[in-house]
């Protein structure tokens, strides 16, 4: 990576700069737009991007904290003056700032560079290119980091140490790719194709594709498949460079650029090729038509580029399906297993070591990290484990295994306690489950390791059905709403209910790191698990139990006072506790007819109370809206707002302090974001459940399981308890490890209920049991071990509620906690 002095850098984006201490010459190596990511803060350039949902600014003071010292800002404030020894470059726009920055950084390299764009495939094409070209020195995109800060992040990562770049380019709306094309600026292209994703903000797929072509204005060479009409067509009568090779290849043309003929196998396909008079064949593991589509991109760029090599068959029928995301899974002993074990580079290590430091919270205070051979690193071995040994101790990671012949070789650069095992066989021979306990484990390796055998023994054991977290959905909801409201305005998530059924710890601590400003539970036992698991934001309590004061004390948790006796048994409690000024919240019944002080005369009697005693402040007063998710409430809505209002105007006016007023939930704050006052509730929508069906917010949950077997049965014979389930002709059933006892709903039997197998919606049949279920999956050629979406993006929750007359809360909250919960983040 470079080193500049922030003189340089300040002069390279055009920006101004402000120093605390003129006398320090800063030096930065690595810049950074999320604080999670950051290890060496001495040498790491913060830019602070500012968009409609976040804004890095906010962040700043807690990096000065960690020892960042450098930062690239727009809104430039006072209060960054006072910081010491601090650096402030001041641009207009931060993101195009950190965009020309790695332009000039790529502008210094002469070497083959991969673009790729589409609306599908480029990460997996990117991926498998990487995997096919282990005998040269090739630097990628991370992951999917494709977008406007994504490419910038990825090309900085660029050395002198690499033969070969491959970059991923992603756009959302016409302007974008000019930007992307002068930052990556590729003397190769692959366009993989055009779909539907991304349509919303262009108006026809013509539109979106020439946009994707301007990222090929330098192109040598453009390699795209012919089979694709549009794609085809728009190539010729797009304004390509006159001297960009064409490279036109087709699974149906035999008069493309390169023809592969295809012939399916047992367990995949063959393809044949002819390419400078050598005959080329290759086998695949993949007979879907989006994976021969990436397969095919993949074949024609080494045909054209000449990169074929002996071992190219072998590499092809290694290629695997690409895991986009981390996997974190709850793991033997009371530990928490990372998955991130399908590939093995620098890069990407520290990436997934953000994502290992971030979790290592209480109870996982100890960090592991499981580390294979790192291949393809385009620098030399012992500057490669030097590096490796860096980050580790940057990280504070608590112990290494490291697993290959290399890594064991450079064992003396890691000074941590260390253990190495010259493969992955030896490694589980030796393992020992009671090694392993109340840590936060890192699982990191090449596919040729084959970890996934490793994370077998470490996790804990459940039964196939697992229900998917998305974190970046849920932080991709929580920036939804906070565009639809002011940025002063505080927000409160409820986690209640093990998070919707999401999963309370893991839920509250990404909340946590994105600044909300408020948690809520239902219960003190709640708010209590989530301050052992290190949660630090306050936490009310929304229904407080007399019993439970002392530790809602203990814990810093702040009740909801509902009722005048609810009152004064706390005020009675923390008198005998000599403890003042205990924040607590107050309940104002505005029309559900539920809980909280609903007259005047209460609401002065408690104000008054409130002003003869010092052991209570007032943080928030607050109401529930009892129909803001229906228009046809939306009247008694208006007037519910109006009486909170008015009664919150009581107590507001003779407190000698501010307090927050809120009562807006997701539905409110939706439909009603002028009424937001001081503080909003964020609930349902957060999980994924929009009461407009705005398709901005998604579900982050998908609850899935897998076939256990598959029973032929002839007509006229029945399927499960009380031999509901009869078939009127031959059938084939599968049976899924999934009931009644895991929160599959007893009301989805019969034909109620539908669920999404190998790419089909098909009915529930017979009675749900206890542990399982049985589907209909005639005409299918499903087999055991198939995956089955019963929730998720196929299958919406809000679809399953309507179906049997309830609410999406239910369903969520229903999902037992016997099923396990995986947590999935890019």
């Amino acid at each position: 990576m470079p080193i500049l002095s922030i003189r340089q850098v300040s002069e390279i984006v055009n920006g101004e700069l402000y120093f605390s201490d003129t006398q320090t010459e800063h030096l930065i190596s690595s810049v950074s737009i999320d604080s999670r990511t950051i290890f060496d803060p001495e040498s790491t350039l913060f830019f602070a991007l500012k968009s409609e949902r976040n804004d890095g600014h906010r962040y700043v003071a807690d990096l000065v904290h960690l020892g960042v010292k450098t930062f690239v800002v727009s809104d430039y404030s006072n209060e960054f003056g006072k910081f010491d020894r601090c650096c402030f470059i001041v641009v207009p726009d931060t993101v195009k700032a950190l965009q020309n920055l790695a332009a000039w950084h790529r502008a210094q390299f002469d070497i083959p560079v991969v673009g790729i764009t589409g609306s599908n495939g480029k990460t997996i094409v990117k991926e498998w290119l990487f995997e096919l070209l282990r005998d040269w020195a090739v630097i990628r995109s991370p992951k999917s980091y494709n977008s406007q800060v994504g490419v910038p992040l990825s090309v900085w990562n660029l050395s002198r140490d690499y033969e070969l770049a491959i970059f991923e380019a992603g756009i959302s709306k016409p302007g974008e790719m000019v930007h992307l094309y002068e930052i990556i600026k590729p003397t190769i292209g692959i366009l993989t194709n055009i779909g539907e994703a991304h349509q919303e903000n262009f108006t026809s797929k013509e539109e979106k594709l020439v946009e994707k072509l301007k990222l090929f204005g330098s192109c040598k060479s453009l390699i795209y498949c012919k089979d694709q009409a549009l794609v085809a067509s728009e190539i010729v009568r797009n304004s390509i460079h006159p001297e960009t090779k064409l490279w036109a290849w087709s699974f149906t043309d035999e008069r493309a650029d390169l023809y592969f003929r295809k012939n399916e196998i047992d367990g995949g396909v063959e393809i044949l090729a002819e390419f400078d008079g050598l005959n080329y064949q290759i086998k695949v593991p993949f007979q879907d038509e989006a994976s021969l589509e990436n397969v095919g991109h993949c074949l024609a760029f080494i045909l054209s580029l000449h990169y074929a090599r002996p071992s190219m068959p072998e590499l092809f029928s290694n290629l695997q399906p690409v895991a986009m995301r981390l996997e974190m899974k709850d793991g033997i002993n009371n530990c928490l297993l990372i998955n991130d074990y399908y590939n093995s580079d620098i890069n990407s290590l520290q990436i997934a070591l953000a994502f290992l430091n971030n979790h290592a919270r209480l109870p996982y205070l100890q960090k592991t990290v499981i580390l294979s051979d790192i291949q393809q690193a385009g620098i030399p071995d012992e500057q490669l484990y030097q590096e490796v040994a860096r980050l580790l101790q940057l990280n504070k990671t608590n112990r290494l295994i490291g697993i290959g012949s290399k890594i064991k070789t450079y064992a003396q650069f890691f000074g941590l306690p260390s253990s190495f095992y010259e493969s992955t066989e030896l490694f589980l021979e030796s393992f020992q489950a009671a090694d392993y306990k109340q840590e936060c484990i890192l699982l990191k390796g090449a596919r040729d390791f084959h970890f996934e055998l490793i994370s077998s023994v470490l996790q804990k054991k459940y039964h196939q059905t697992v229900l998917e977290i998305d974190l970046n959905v849920l932080i991709g909801n929580l920036n939804f709403f906070r565009s639809a409201i002011l940025p002063e305005t505080k927000i409160m998530v409820m986690v209640k209910a093990f998070s919707y059924g999401s999963g309370m710890a893991e839920i509250a601590r990404i909340l946590q790191f994105h600044k909300v400003d408020y948690l809520a539970v239902a219960v003190a036992d709640e708010g209590i698990e989530l301050r052992q698991a290190g949660v630090d934001l306050p936490i009310v309590v929304m229904n407080p139990e007399e019993h439970s004061f002392e530790s809602m004390i203990e814990f810093r948790l702040e009740p909801n006072i509902y009722s005048e006796d609810i009152f004064d048994s706390f005020w009675k409690v923390l008198q005998q506790h000599a403890v003042i000024k205990y924040p607590i919240h107050l309940k104002l019944d505005t029309g559900m007819h539920r809980l909280g002080f609903d007259s005047a005369d209460k609401v002065e009697r408690l104000t008054e109370k409130l002003l003869m005693q010092e052991q209570m402040v007032v943080r928030s007063v607050f109401s529930h809206l009892a129909g803001a998710d229906e228009a046809v409430h939306d009247d008694f809505t208006i007037s519910q707002i109006e009486r909170f209002l008015k009664l919150t105007s009581i107590i507001t006016a003779k407190l000698p302090y501010k307090t927050f007023r809120h009562i807006l939930n997701s539905a409110g704050i939706e439909r009603f974001p002028e009424y937001q006052f001081e503080m909003v509730r964020l609930g349902i929508g957060l999980y994924g459940v929009s009461a407009s069906g705005n398709e901005q917010i998604r579900s982050i949950s998908r609850l899935k399981t897998c076939i256990s077997q598959i029973r032929r049965i002839k007509a006229g014979e029945t399927v499960g308890y009380g031999r509901k389930g009869k078939v009127n002709n031959d059938a084939e059933i599968a049976v899924l490890p999934i009931g009644y006892a895991d929160g599959y709903d007893r009301r989805l039997s019969n034909g109620v209920g539908w669920v999404y197998v190998k790419g089909q919606i098909v009915p529930v049949i017979g009675n749900i049991c206890m542990d399982m279920c049985m589907i209909d999956v005639t005409g299918l050629h499903a087999a055991v071990g198939d995956e089955v979406e019963l929730m998720g993006e196929h299958i919406l929750v809000s679809k399953i509620a309507e179906t049997i007359g309830t609410i999406p809360y239910e369903i969520l909250t229903g999902i037992s906690q016997r099923v396990k919960r995986v947590y999935l983040q890019e």
